[in-house]
């Protein structure tokens, strides 16, 4: 994917062509953004904007950098709470200079928190053909590359979807790889031992060597309701394992990890957004 670089005084960005379309229309990303005030922010999304429209481009997403493996998203709300691990991150001034150039909300997302005790109910009756357990922690490239390939399949109807090849995929999970506990990572698999389920869990190490929280970063699967299973799981696993609290990162608000993240007595503590502009109207 292309990607240019723009900085003024007190502001910089870069853009990615042809990122997921929105609207069917060609699209590009702004991300990498940084700006010491909401006005040289706006004013270097204002040039960006101008100079895509030149090229034809219709729409323009921020903050994100690239496409939704990557870090995307600005924080609309927050109470306060330490950043945590691979948590996006952004200042005031950067919701204000995309709003002063035009952009709009155009997806809503929240962290929510919940202490163990409450977040496990009870156990879900079993899926027939289909096991539970974690990941032994031994050769994880090949684990990834099976997470990968469940991954195109299952994220692909979501939205701003694009696919990313192996070894982008390896490079984004591979530095963590020493910072996993097996034990926190689930698969679910099918009668022949294929994969159709998984969760990534990790300590939020955000908060310093011996985390009390956990965070329950992502998971997968393509049969419904297997992602109740895989979550009481895991929150009956770190429990087990000396967690008190977990957090329940980056969920859409229209997905249905919403209604579950409240059920297991999640309490939104941030709000984040994915900001658009439309450029031919």
């Amino acid at each position: 994917m292309t990607k240019e670089t723009y900085q003024i005084e007190g502001a910089r960005a870069a853009v990615y062509a042809a990122t997921a379309p929105w609207e069917g229309a060609p699209t590009a990303a702004i991300g990498d953004f940084r700006c010491d005030d909401a006005e040289a922010g706006a004013a270097l999304l204002r040039q960006i904007c101008a100079e895509l429209a030149g090229r034809g481009v219709t729409r323009v997403l921020g903050p994100m950098n690239g496409d939704t493996w990557h870090s995307y998203r600005l924080v609309i709300e927050s109470d306060g709470t330490p950043p945590f691990l691979m948590e996006p991150q952004s200042r005031p001034a950067d919701l204000a200079a995309f709003e002063a150039a035009g952009f709009t909300r155009i997806a809503r997302y929240f962290s929510a928190r919940a202490a163990l005790r409450d977040a496990i109910g009870p156990a879900p009756d079993p899926l027939e053909g289909i096991e539970i357990g974690n990941w032994d922690g031994t050769a994880p490239e090949a684990h990834f590359a099976e997470v990968h390939a469940l991954s195109t399949r299952a994220f692909a109807g979501n939205l701003f979807y694009r696919p990313i090849d192996l070894d982008a995929f390896l490079g984004l999970y591979t530095p963590f790889v020493p910072l996993l506990k097996p034990g926190l990572i689930f698969t679910a698999r099918d009668r022949v031992g294929a994969l159709v389920g998984y969760l990534f869990g990790i300590p939020n190490y955000g908060s310093g060597p011996d985390p009390d929280t956990v965070i329950l970063k992502t998971y997968a699967s393509l049969h419904p309701g297997l992602g109740h299973h895989l979550a009481h799981a895991f929150h009956t696993r770190a429990q087990e394992l000396g967690f008190d609290k977990v957090i329940h990162a980056l969920i859409h608000d229209d997905n249905r990890s919403a209604d579950r993240s409240r059920r297991h007595g999640g309490e939104i503590f941030r709000r984040y957004a994915l900001m658009g502009r439309r450029l031919d109207g």
